[in-house]
């Protein structure tokens, strides 16, 4: 049977989850354009030899400001405890190319960590970022320890801890969760599966299909959706914001994503999967998919689209230019928050 898709995608417009409306999908379309443009840019960089390893995030970019974008409307406060493939995450909350760049090129200025750590590691509190360690799995605890601290001290904290597939194989993720519900802890776990641990598919990591089918083992909500759909991912994270805010304990939510690239810039994925995968995979791509709803509510142009990405571009080679010119750090202070200074 035909199916119109047209029809379905306006039938969606007409039907938008609570706090989420044309213009938020708009700003959230042009927020994907630059973070497309920009982790193009960065994984090309690292073929040039200027960024030393990259962690794409193409594929996830949905499911990551669609996530912010709830949290954003329905909390009154909220931290993001990312992890290293969550470059929309961060760039949605302030950071800027330039500094984005800074980081994977190692360079001095970057925010998170002074250009100390893996890219996109670190903290920036005052754009509520947070992460700490490469190790994988290990900011879930961190974040829940963040949210018992909130809900000592009474304040109306959300937090959300994104991890990938791989990381839910953790005992540390387990523990974590185990002890939030039980404490009633306002956490959003964000699983964004993109159904592999580097080159583990999930089949070969776990006996489930859906990740989120293990919450109720916490006696927690978990729901899985696609993750490439900004509504549907819009609405189960909002959802679970909210029941955090209520004060009601932690959900997990799954985001069904696409990875299309290699784990990273050090890994060779054509050994472990065909290319007619990669090619099924990119019709789910999340651009994509936003611009043929947009453009089925007549919110989006072929030529505004144009728009938007020579604005992208252009912003991306003046990031990349100023990232370029940048110095290293100097290595005087390399010691500096790593041990304490007494005296």
């Amino acid at each position: 049977m035909a199916v119109d898709n047209a029809s379905i995608m306006t039938q969606t417009m007409n039907d938008l989850p609570s706090g989420l409306n044309a213009e938020d999908l708009v700003d959230i379309y042009a927020n994907m354009v630059l973070i497309r443009t920009l982790d193009e840019r960065i994984w090309a960089m690292n073929r040039q030899g200027k960024a030393a390893i990259v962690a794409s995030s193409q594929g996830h970019e949905a499911a990551q400001l669609a996530s912010v974008w709830a949290l954003r409307h329905h909390a009154k406060d909220y931290f993001c405890f990312t992890y290293y493939r969550d470059l929309a995450v961060t760039v949605s909350q302030g950071l800027t190319p330039t500094e984005a760049l800074l980081g994977f090129l190692a360079k001095e200025g970057e925010p998170m960590s002074g250009a100390r750590q893996f890219p996109q590691h670190g903290a920036i509190p005052d754009r509520k970022v947070i992460n700490i360690s490469n190790v994988v799995a290990t900011h879930i605890s961190h974040a829940v320890g963040w949210a018992l601290a909130a809900k000592m001290r009474g304040e109306p904290t959300v937090v959300a801890a994104y991890m990938g597939d791989g990381a839910t194989s953790q005992g540390e993720v387990h523990e974590a969760m185990n002890f939030a519900s039980v404490m009633k802890l306002p956490v959003v776990f964000i699983v964004e599966n993109n159904k592999y641990a580097i080159s583990v598919p999930q089949h070969r990591q776990m006996n489930v299909t859906e990740v989120s089918s293990r919450a109720v083992g916490y006696g927690m909500p978990g729901v899985t959706v696609d993750g490439t759909d900004v509504v549907a991912s819009y609405a189960a994270c909002a959802e679970a914001v909210e029941r955090a805010a209520r004060g009601e304990g932690p959900s997990l939510v799954e985001l069904d994503v696409e990875r299309y690239l290699p784990h990273t810039s050090d890994d060779d994925d054509s050994v472990y999967r065909a290319k007619e995968e990669i090619d099924e995979a990119r019709k789910r791509d999340p651009l994509a998919k936003l611009k043929a709803l947009l453009q089925s509510a007549g919110l989006m142009t072929d030529e505004r689209d144009a728009e938007l990405r020579e604005s992208a571009r252009r912003e991306v080679d003046a990031a990349t230019d100023a990232a370029e010119a940048a110095p290293f750090p100097p290595d005087d202070d390399v010691l500096e928050r790593v041990f304490e200074e007494v005296g």
